[in-house]
């Protein structure tokens, strides 16, 4: 055959060919490369190692890359639908965990209102711990996640429920996904919609709210990727010496032939669903136990996920043996339940002053009032007495988990409603009705509580209102109109948010109801916070109301801070009192009786199988142009003479167990690492391994053992603070301190860019004996 010639256009055209190809491969290379470069500036990673387990090895010298602190790699959404495996008795089980802790500076701290209380360091991350469960043949499913932060805001729900509908299309929905905060007051605030909680959080941050929907959708994706054939156990027992009533004294206004009925007046039972697969090995633990997350008191400048993430963390740590906090593959989630007027400050109330009792009506002293009654923990300060709560509330869940033989069988099922909370009906009996109000906080509202003072001479009880106060609300906000006042009786108005709407409302009108049931149990998901006899009122109707549908002896779980925040819910007899819990019951006396009437039609639909007859009701907004951060963005800067991560005070030669290490370096601002994740810890504490010559990552910022502080200086100048307290368990050898950071940098009239940085070791010798 005739050898082929090209002609000169013919060598030409292949020519433009062969250098239009390279160009487009070298282009998409570096776009792969710079997507995951620390100059990326423009969102999250796209690329990310896998996580570094205990004892994983630093090579000294080289850059720490670490991957999502989660329990496995989220799924890719080219990934397909796993295969479910049907000839099977007992569930598909899959658990997930990821980080959504947010900013960790610059932002304020979710729960006690006060003012100047924000971040400036971590003393733990948060995460979103995800469980999946659904029927072997697939056809049913639910989910339910437990998120560290104060509460889910209803934004925070609609935006995490659209992503999950854009993946899976119907799989998750509104029904069958609840979310439940664990209501750490120690997580950061802003990632709200209505008015009042956007001026508690001082605006809205953007930055925090992707942080927390990509880690809470994460985690549902992690359990999505892992199901498995597995079995499900239930067992209840009560946690004693963690908890006290904060307003025993409205509790007693509860009629005394219900208080007669219960031993306590706080709920002290704990419910634990321990999960297995087929094999019986372990997958993961939920728990639902009724207490304040407040062992951090409104001092705490640190983010952390306060006594419930404590014993989460150390269940974790004993299954994950190996692993550094926030990976493996076990997930223990401790979540919120009718926690509204229950502390774990067990030493009570007591004048600072004086040392004398304060347990009153009015949670006031004589000198001072209510801002010197405070409610004290256990420990000597406020770290230990979160940890003390934490290992009783630990040891409880591991004691029912070892014991646990009571299978959960049964279908799953879930049904939902949205309800315009301003304007139910209620049935008071066959004759006479009652309605709830529009949102209204009482002049308790202002007071806070003995877990965390109010910053104005406020005092709890206060059933009238004060003219001084009336007057200035009247000049700024306008005056309430007589009917928000007349149906919130006796409850003094303070604000009247229900009738304010600048710029957004203030308060949220739609509010979702929902329960999912797995078998025999079922799990009432409460948009707020419910006092103990409210939640005991409930779980006693839904149980009552599926009993009468044909469904008896029900397990009947109240989980708290779920899928929208409205404050607390007292029962009607409580509200009379006006303490701060009742005060801030924003629909008024009849909320509870209110909340039990739908979720007794939630239950009777659950029972005569009628959900697909339930209307869905009317569908709340989601706000756009909310109010901006009030703390500004500002360029990082570094000494003259000095760059990021330089050490200005390097750690001692040498320490003893029991010590603690601290090192300060020249810092920038940990925000800036909300917005670039190219390094998943702010710091690591290292082993070197001799025989390796290798350097073994011990702690990162996720451990108990270290706190990261961040002190903010002038002009973009800062300083970044590492400790270590060091534990009887560490073993003694050379180690080092490391500092991971982001420093924002713009120049003249261009965009912000955010780098990566790394600090120069501070090594040191821990030794056992001096």
């Amino acid at each position: 055959m005739a050898k082929r010639t090209f002609s000169t256009l013919e060598i030409f055209l292949i020519f433009l060919l062969v250098m239009m190809t390279g160009i487009t491969v070298a282009l998409l290379s570096l776009l792969f490369i710079t997507s995951g470069t620390i100059e990326n500036h423009t969102g999250f990673p796209t690329t990310q190692s896998p996580p570094a387990t205990q004892g994983s090895t630093a090579p000294q010298g080289s850059v720490l890359t670490q991957g999502p602190t989660s329990a496995q790699a989220s799924p890719t959404p080219s990934t397909p639908e796993p295969t479910l495996f049907q000839n099977f008795s007992g569930y598909h089980i899959g658990v997930g965990r990821a980080d959504c802790t947010g900013q960790v500076a610059d932002i304020t701290l979710m729960g006690f209102s006060k003012t100047g209380q924000n971040a400036q360091g971590i003393l733990t991350r948060l995460y979103s711990r995800a469980f999946i469960m659904a029927e072997p043949d697939g056809s049913n499913r639910v989910v339910f996640v437990s998120i560290e932060i104060g509460m889910v805001s209803q934004r925070l729900r609609l935006e995490v429920l659209n992503r999950l509908q854009n993946k899976y299309g119907s799989l998750y929905r509104r029904d069958n996904v609840i979310l439940s905060g664990t209501h750490t007051h120690s997580g950061p605030a802003g990632f709200f919609q209505y008015t009042t909680f956007v001026i508690a959080s001082e605006g809205f941050s953007n930055r925090t709210f992707e942080y927390m929907v990509t880690g809470i959708v994460k985690s549902i994706e992690i359990a999505h990727a892992n199901m498995k054939p597995g079995k499900i156990f239930i067992n209840k027992g009560n946690v004693d010496g963690a908890q006290i009533n904060r307003s025993p004294s409205s509790y007693l206004w509860n009629p005394q032939s219900e208080r007669a009925r219960y031993s306590s007046n706080t709920d002290k039972e704990m419910v634990l669903l321990k999960m297995v697969d087929l094999n019986g090995d372990d997958l993961g633990l939920i728990s639902w136990f009724a207490i304040h997350p407040v062992s951090m008191n409104n001092t705490n400048h640190l983010v952390n996920s306060d006594n419930m993430g404590y014993a989460s963390y150390l269940f974790e740590q004993e299954k994950n043996k190996g692993y550094l906090p926030g990976e493996g593959p076990y997930v223990a989630a401790f979540s919120s339940s009718n926690l509204g007027d229950v502390s774990p400050n067990i030493l009570g109330p007591h004048c600072i002053n004086t040392g004398e009792s304060c347990d009153n009506a009015n949670s006031t002293c004589p000198i001072g009032g209510s801002s010197t009654c405070i409610a004290m923990g256990p420990g000597q300060d406020m770290f230990d007495s979160t940890q003390i709560i934490g290992r009783i509330i630990y040891e409880k869940a591991k004691e029912l988990y070892a014991s646990a033989s009571q299978e959960v069988t049964g279908p799953l099922a879930s049904a939902h409603q949205w309800v315009n909370m301003t304007d139910v009906t209620v049935w008071l009996n066959s004759t006479h009705t009652a309605k709830t109000c529009k949102p209204a906080l009482g002049y308790s509202f202002a007071a806070g509580t003995i877990d965390g003072f109010g910053t104005l001479n406020f005092t709890q009880g206060a059933t009238e209102g004060d003219p001084l106060w009336d007057s200035v609300r009247d000049q700024l906000l306008g005056t309430p109109s007589e009917e928000i006042k007349e149906c919130h009786k006796p409850k003094p108005i303070l604000l009247h948010t229900g009738e304010l709407s600048k710029p957004h409302p203030w308060h949220p009108a739609i509010v979702d109801v929902q329960i999912i049931t797995l078998g025999f149990l079922a799990i009432t998901a409460i948009p707020g916070e419910f006092t103990t006899m409210s939640g005991r009122r409930l779980r006693a109707a839904v149980r009552e109301e599926f009993a009468t549908y044909g469904m008896p002896n029900m397990t009947v779980v109240i989980s708290g801070l779920c899928n929208v925040y409205t404050h607390y819910i007292t029962t009607y007899e409580e509200y009379q009192a006006q303490r701060y819990e009742a005060a801030s019951t924003i629909y008024g006396p009849h909320t509870l009786s209110a909340y039990i009437q739908l979720f007794r039609v939630l239950a009777k639909a659950i029972a005569t199988d009628t959900v697909a007859n339930l209307s869905s009701g009317p569908e709340p907004p989601f706000f756009t142009g909310l109010m901006a951060p009030l703390i500004l963005d500002v360029v990082d800067r570094a000494p003259a003479g000095t760059t990021f991560g330089d050490i200005l005070q390097p750690a001692n030669p040498k320490y003893g167990v029991g010590e603690v290490v601290e090192v300060t370096f020249v810092g920038a601002n940990p925000k800036n690492s909300a917005e670039n994740r190219t390094h998943q810890t702010f710091l690591t504490v290292e082993k070197y391994e001799a025989t390796s010559a290798t350097w073994q990552i011990m702690y990162n910022d996720a451990s108990w053992e270290t706190r990261f502080y961040w002190h903010k200086g002038s002009w973009g100048l800062s300083n970044a603070t590492i400790q270590w307290h060091i534990p009887d368990t560490a073993q003694p050898g050379t180690y080092r301190i490391r500092y991971f950071g982001h420093n924002r940098k713009q120049d003249l009239l261009k965009t912000a860019v955010i780098f990566s940085f790394e600090s120069t070791p501070s090594t040191f010798e821990v030794v056992t004996t001096w």
